[in-house]
C-alpha cells in the first residue's frame, strides 16, 4: 500500500493531523488527528513509495518496546483504519 497523494500530516499546537493538502481534496471532515506513535509511523511510510504492515511494524520494533505480535497486530488495525478513511492505498 501507499499513502495516497494529497494529504500531509502537521504539527498544530502539539497535536498531529493529517489534513487535504489539494483544492481536489478539500473536506475538512477528512482532518485525521494522530498519537503520537501513529504520527511516527505516518511520518516514516509517507517518506516510502510503497510499505506493508510488516515494515510498519519494524519501524514500531526499532522505535518502541514492544513484542513483534502486538505490533504487527497494531500495525495491521492501524493501515485497516487509514484504508477505510481513503488515506492509503
Amino acid at each position: 500500500m501507499k499513502v495516497k497523494e494529497g494529504f500531509e500530516m502537521q504539527n498544530v499546537c502539539g497535536e498531529y493531523i493529517i489534513v487535504p493538502a489539494g483544492v481536489e481534496n478539500v473536506d475538512y471532515s477528512k482532518i485525521i488527528s494522530l498519537n503520537p506513535t501513529a504520527a511516527y509511523l505516518w511520518e516514516n511510510v509517507a517518506k516510502m513509495e510503497e510499505f506493508t504492515v510488516e515494515q510498519m511494524a519494524e519501524l514500531l520494533l526499532s522505535e518502541y518496546e514492544v513484542e513483534k505480535e502486538i505490533a504487527l497486530e497494531d500495525s495491521k488495525l492501524i493501515a485497516e483504519c487509514w484504508a477505510e478513511m481513503g488515506l492509503v492505498e
